[in-house]
């Protein structure tokens, strides 16, 4: 059941379900979909195919409400602001990005954060403007 409140933690869960999903199909790590299923594709199994669908369910989750709840100019708003915080954060602190493994991680924490804040934006926006997102229903 869905919830009509907004609350951090939720948004903490949100974010939290968006790490596992872009860290669980890729990480530099090796530890990933791609690199048990896809690498090797002649050892593919109907194992790694049903993991495939479960993971694709999930980004076909998070990506549609993602789009339709921030639409286009509310993606590349996002992009900014996760990538210039993802930056403002490498330069405070010196983060080496020779190393593509850093470059990996940047990019795909700025991936969960896009997909979190997709997911909650209609919550965010019903708590500040107190306007409703809807979708839209056909009757015919």
């Amino acid at each position: 059941m869905a919830t009509t409140s907004f609350s951090w933690q939720g948004f903490l869960l949100r974010l939290i379900a968006a790490l596992v999903l872009v860290f669980a199909s890729y990480n530099p790590e090796g530890y990933s979909f791609y690199h048990w299923a896809l690498v090797d594709i002649s050892q593919f199994t109907i194992l790694k195919g049903f993991i495939g669908v479960v993971l694709l369910i999930g980004w076909t989750i998070l990506l549609r409400a993602t789009f339709r709840s921030l639409g286009p100019f509310g993606i590349i708003l996002a992009l900014a602001f996760f990538g210039l915080l993802i930056w403002l954060i490498v330069d405070l602190l010196a983060i080496s990005t020779d190393n593509i493994k850093v470059l990996s991680y940047i990019a795909e924490l700025v991936i969960a954060g896009i997909l979190s804040a997709g997911v909650s934006w209609s919550h965010i926006r019903r708590r500040i403007t107190g306007q409703l997102d809807t979708d839209e229903v056909s009757d015919t």
